[in-house]
């Protein structure tokens, strides 16, 4: 079967449990030993095949045991209730790495190094983000909230902005790294208070970064 081609870009929230910089980054094991994470996406721009999918927000919380490679994990998708029944279907596609190429999204990878994707969710996502300050907020009420700030010096107590390149990433070229704080009433429970956060400017599709 044909595969649809489909394409998003908008800014992303994503915090985790790692201490700031997060090992993961770089190829290391995870600070804890542990993967624990929620991201939210707002899609300035995007289709799948011929369904558009402009201003929609989607978001996820997800866990793994171990190393995000080392699998069996499980995931919890969360799509905006604004989306129409052939919204809703797209997204999910696309985030459950349907009509994607292997390893060339962060979608496909994450799903596949899961034992369990949850029964989706559709409920009102919120989204806000200022990349300069690195404030961020996602909230999905009674389901997940992220809020980031700026690293702040621990003498000066002044924002403290550091800046990720990857050459050959899954998800993102470029990450504004932030302080991140997760709490999740959902099937994967999250708590975090000043972890590591990335902030970036996400551009899919079905073969990977599009640069």
């Amino acid at each position: 079967m044909a595969m649809t081609e489909w394409m998003i870009r908008g800014p992303e929230i994503a915090s985790c449990n790692c201490a700031y910089g997060c090992p993961c980054q770089f190829n290391a094991l995870p600070t804890d030993g542990t993967c624990r994470a929620a991201v939210g996406i707002h899609i300035d721009k995007g289709h799948y095949g011929n369904v558009k999918l402009d201003g929609l927000n989607i978001a996820a919380t997800a866990a793994w045991p171990g190393a995000i490679h080392q699998g069996h994990g499980e995931i919890l998708p969360i799509v905006d209730e604004r989306a129409t029944p052939e919204q809703r279907e797209a997204l999910l596609k696309i985030m459950s790495g349907q009509d994607t190429d292997p390893g060339t999204t962060f979608f496909q990878v994450f799903v596949s190094m899961c034992d369990k994707v949850h029964e989706p969710i559709f409920k009102p996502i919120e989204f806000s983000v200022d990349m300069k300050s690195c404030n961020g907020h996602v909230k999905v009420p009674g389901v997940v909230d992220v809020r980031t700030e700026a690293i702040l010096n621990p003498i000066t107590s002044k924002p403290h902005h550091a800046k990720l390149s990857l050459r050959q990433g899954f998800e993102y070229t470029d990450a504004e790294f932030a302080s991140g704080t997760v709490s999740s009433k959902g099937p994967i429970s999250l708590s975090t208070k000043d972890k590591h956060a990335h902030l970036a400017m996400l551009h899919l599709n079905g073969h990977g970064i599009v640069h």
